[in-house]
């Protein structure tokens, strides 16, 4: 069915496209022969996992070694597959996944999950979901069809008002926000005008004068200086 893969190059191009699947995704090329390396690569397949190339029924499919050469011009149109794959889901998105193992980062990847968020595996209940972090390997050979879901994580910082820590769980803050923290350890009544600058900001806004109406990006330990003057 295949032919031995002569120096692994490309034959030349032909003038019409020839058209195979791989695990049922529809392929073409311009070249009449692959090999199971170049095949693996279109498909996004590891070159460890075995590739199989359908055959007519009665007959087991034939293993594609990286260095075999496939005619892709016959009458057929050429079916590629993997035996032993493993589905999951990330979001309720299902995936396929070649290989025994999945780290955090590369379901990151695959699922476009913000850095900033966290990966949980789902579990049954009673128990609760598991934490996976990045750098954590998930079977995925066990029992059942893993599912995974990402949460944003709270967002929590201190900020530094007037001297004194305070704790914000918003990305930004107004001038008017900014106002109420200083307040709350400014004892005297009556209405006041406020001066606001920061300084320790993030990139957005490192440093400056906050003025009103004004939104700023905070971040932790972010100082914001709040004077008041009395309104005439």
């Amino acid at each position: 069915m295949s032919n031995e893969n002569k120096g692994g190059a490309l034959t030349p191009k032909l003038a019409q496209a020839l058209q195979f699947f791989i695990e049922g995704k529809q392929f073409e090329t311009f070249h009449q022969y692959l090999t199971g390396a170049q095949l693996k690569e279109l498909a996004s397949i590891p070159l460890a996992v075995n590739l199989y190339l359908a055959v007519q029924a009665g007959y087991e499919p034939e293993l594609i070694g990286n260095e075999k050469e496939v005619d892709l011009a016959r009458k057929d149109i050429e079916q590629f597959f993997v035996k032993d794959k493993l589905k999951f889901t990330i979001n309720s998105e299902p995936f396929t996944w070649y290989e025994q193992y999945i780290s955090g980062k590369q379901i990151r990847v695959l699922g476009k999950i913000a850095a900033a968020d966290e990966i949980f595996l789902q579990v049954p209940p009673p128990y609760h979901n598991e934490l996976i972090t990045d750098d954590r390997e998930v079977d995925l050979a066990l029992p059942g069809k893993e599912s995974f879901i990402s949460k944003a994580q709270p967002f929590e910082v201190t900020l530094i008002v007037n001297g004194q820590p305070k704790k914000w769980k918003e990305k930004t803050i107004s001038y008017d926000q900014v106002v109420i923290l200083a307040k709350q350890d400014d004892p005297s009544t009556g209405e006041k005008a406020y001066t606001i600058t920061y300084f320790d900001g993030p990139p957005q806004n490192p440093k400056g004068e906050l003025a009103k109406s004004q939104i700023v990006f905070v971040i932790n330990e972010m100082i914001f200086n709040a004077t008041a003057t009395d309104k005439s």
